[in-house]
């Protein structure tokens, strides 16, 4: 393949003045934290039913404290009429395919011995017709239920197993409505009332969250009048407590959410955006900009699937390398890094143009702990129930799986336990400061994070063709020393030129870490 040159002044490649944007570093953490989201119906089935459940995911927390992640996040848990478990029937109630309240417990506390986070994915601004609300505001005798959501909103939703129903917005300036939303959370952050929290959620993602509820006029002021009450409400119990905040518009960067209803973290949506198209420009723009509008004290996701978006191997292809630059990006930008289970992978998904909500089911098809998907433990709940699964990205002999990936050194999957564990080991992949190195070839990204004396200089290659740098001075005899590499040492050689200046020759897709103590 041909090698595309270009050349870097040296100037801006000191390492005490090269910055696009150059962010205060953040303050200190208990640990880096690592944040895996789970389709709980998809992730592992304990008792044979093909379906997921709690005591799966307690089950397999061995094999997540292994991958390295700290942080649990599952979609909603509460009885709905719909598989994926938002519009609730009942918010009180776990859905009994997933177990019970006590199943519920034992898994939080069990999540805690080992010292890790459980949050929780929560949308009660919706409730569908079967909600006890919507039945006893049948009656021909008026009652407070009337008034507890908006009838006028009313908008139906056909299941992926041909059932409909029909869903309602929520009057959350109802006092009752919002004292009885209130109740819940509480009862989720301590069970018992105790005022110990080994037994509760350590925070909540609120999904589609809005000032102005789907611009109707209806559920208005939400972010002053109903969440941030709430959320100093909860604080109030459990100081520690997270809030994270999925923006409605996916195109925001979260600075209302920060600064009207006070929210921990938003996710970053521009900047993943960003990464999957694997245009440098559009990648250091989107960083910068995420970091500037992110107050003190507060965070961004860095992500790259989650349960509402294509998986990233049916955008960008299968290629292992160029998934190992993704991953690199999302571990090692500043933020809290999040998984979508299935990433760390390569499972593949895209959505359908079907008229159901079993259109995204291909992103959220079963954890392949198994070459085989009808091994026990599969979560293939949606077998044979409709285009989804006749067109099922699950194969055999795929080398998409954690039992074949798992021995495999080369694999997707260690290359990613590889990442986690260098975020742990130099704090400064994990918080500290960031400067990108602003160059005229858009094929090779070149950052640094730095945390006191500490710096972490990171370099990926986006193309599948080998790229050269050429680079002289402080930056040229960081790559020289090869004893400080920390990743892909066998990615990069390297030429003395005239002088001190170096020639890098990066392989196609290639991902580089250099540490200066």
């Amino acid at each position: 393949m041909k090698q595309i040159l270009f050349y870097l002044l040296p100037a801006l490649f000191s390492l005490f003045s090269c910055s696009n944007v150059n962010i205060p570093e953040e303050p200190k953490e208990k640990s880096p934290e690592v944040i895996y989201y789970i389709f709980t119906r998809s992730f592992y089935d304990s008792d044979g039913d093909r379906q997921g459940d709690l005591k799966g995911i307690q089950q397999k927390l061995d094999y997540l404290q292994d991958l390295g992640v700290t942080s649990i996040l599952t979609t909603p848990l509460c009885f709905s009429s719909y598989y994926h478990n938002y519009f609730p029937v009942d918010l009180r109630k776990i859905d009994p395919e997933y177990g019970t309240k006590e199943d519920f417990e034992n898994l939080i506390k069990e999540i805690h011995k080992r010292g890790m986070k459980f949050y929780l994915d929560m949308e009660p601004q919706y409730i569908t017709d079967e909600h006890i609300w919507y039945k006893l505001s049948r009656n021909a005798k008026p009652t407070w239920y009337d008034s507890s959501f908006f009838s006028s909103t009313a908008f139906p939703l056909l299941s992926y197993d041909g059932q409909q129903h029909r869903i309602f917005m929520v009057n959350l300036h109802n006092p009752r409505v919002s004292r009885y939303i209130y109740d819940v959370f509480r009862s989720l952050v301590d069970p018992d009332g105790d005022g110990f929290f080994n037994d509760g959620v350590d925070g909540f993602r609120i999904d589609h969250m809005m000032d102005n509820l789907d611009h109707l006029g209806l559920d208005t002021n939400l972010f002053t009048g109903f969440w941030r009450p709430l959320f100093l409400e909860l604080r109030k119990m459990n100081p520690e407590l997270k809030i994270i905040a999925e923006q409605a518009n996916w195109l925001s960067l979260g600075k209302e959410y920060f600064e009207n209803a006070d929210v921990d973290m938003v996710f970053a949506f521009r900047l993943r955006f960003a990464i999957v198209s694997f245009d440098r420009k559009q990648i250091m723009v989107n960083v910068d900009s995420a970091l500037a509008n992110t107050p003190q004290g507060k965070q961004q996701i860095v992500f790259l699937e989650n349960h509402d978006l294509d998986r990233i191997p049916t955008i960008v292809g299968s290629e292992t390398g160029k998934l190992k630059v993704a991953a690199t990006l999302n571990m090692f930008f500043p933020g809290t890094p999040m998984i979508y289970y299935g990433q760390e992978l390569g499972m593949r998904g895209r959505k359908l143009h079907v008229a159901s909500d079993g259109d995204i089911i291909p992103c959220r098809e079963a954890f392949e702990w198994y070459n085989d998907y009808e091994h026990p433990g599969m979560a293939i709940w949606y077998k044979n129930t409709g285009p989804w699964w006749d067109s099922t990205f699950l194969r055999k002999n795929d080398k998409i799986s954690l039992e074949e990936e798992r021995n495999d050194s080369s694999s997707l999957w260690n290359f990613y336990r590889t990442l986690i564990s260098l975020r742990k080991k130099f704090p400064a992949l994990s918080s500290g400061s960031y400067s990108s190195y602003p160059c005229d070839q858009d094929q090779v990204f070149v950052f640094k994070r730095r945390k006191n004396q500490e710096e972490v200089l990171v370099a990926v290659n986006l193309s599948d063709s080998v790229r050269c740098l050429y680079l002289n001075g402080k930056l040229s005899r960081m790559f020289l020393n090869r004893s400080r590499y920390i990743l892909g040492s066998d990615q990069c050689t390297l030429e003395r030129m005239r002088g001190d200046t170096m020639k890098i020759v990066f392989q196609p897709f290639a991902t580089v870490a250099i540490s200066q103590p």
